[in-house]
């Protein structure tokens, strides 16, 4: 059975609608008005091998915080439904992601139970870019705050309901460590979400149940 999700979601702050696939290839066809995120969404899709449609909108005259708070909200509850009752899925997943100078931790459990444990050591100075090339908005914010991946971790932990450890070991640049965590955190993902041989039609808890 595909495990393929489909999540429109509008708020009076913003205008969200994710596609996921568990099961693709790496994919991702984006709409995304901040650049950098829509880098880090890319990445994301890429290193789980998800295929990923995004199309976003939203109160950036405000803040990014509304926007990228939201998308990690809507694709988490993309992961949920796409996942079912996680019959037969590995169930947990970890990761050691180097990238030039920095060290990304990533541990995952699609528990049932949302929790996030986040250490990213950022400086948290804005970061200054030119628009994704994959964004089809010649609006594409250009400057990304920092501060929002936290945002966007614990929206997306909450509505997967995944217990998720995300941290920077070591790094100097902000990009690097950002990155990193989200190179990590989709392989982990990827692993925890793949179907396991042996126990394919078990849902892999004591309980009986992942909720």
């Amino acid at each position: 059975m595909a495990r393929i999700a489909e999540i429109d979601r509008t708020t009076r702050e913003t205008g969200i609608t994710v596609k996921l696939n568990l099961d693709g290839t790496g994919e991702a066809r984006l709409d995304y008005p901040i650049g950098f995120m829509a880098h880090m969404l890319n990445t994301f899709a890429r290193h789980g091998l998800f295929d990923l449609e995004i199309r976003a909108r939203g109160d950036l005259e405000v803040d990014q915080h509304h926007l990228v708070e939201d998308t990690g909200i809507v694709l988490g509850q993309c992961f949920a439904k796409a996942l079912g009752e996680r019959r037969g899925i590995r169930r947990v997943g970890n990761c050691l992601y180097p990238m030039d100078e920095t060290l990304a931790r990533a541990a995952v459990d699609i528990s049932g139970r949302a929790f996030l444990v986040f250490d990213p050591r950022l400086s948290l100075i804005p970061l200054v870019s030119a628009p994704a090339a994959s964004v089809s908005s010649s609006a594409a914010a250009a400057v990304f705050q920092t501060d929002t991946v936290e945002d966007f971790w614990q929206g997306f932990v909450s509505a997967a309901a995944v217990t998720a450890h995300l941290d920077i070991l070591r790094g100097r640049s902000d990009h690097h460590k950002i990155e990193a965590i989200f190179k990590a955190a989709a392989r982990a993902l990827r692993e925890a979400v793949e179907i396991d041989p042996r126990s394919s039609h078990v849902i892999p808890s004591t309980k009986g149940v992942l909720v």
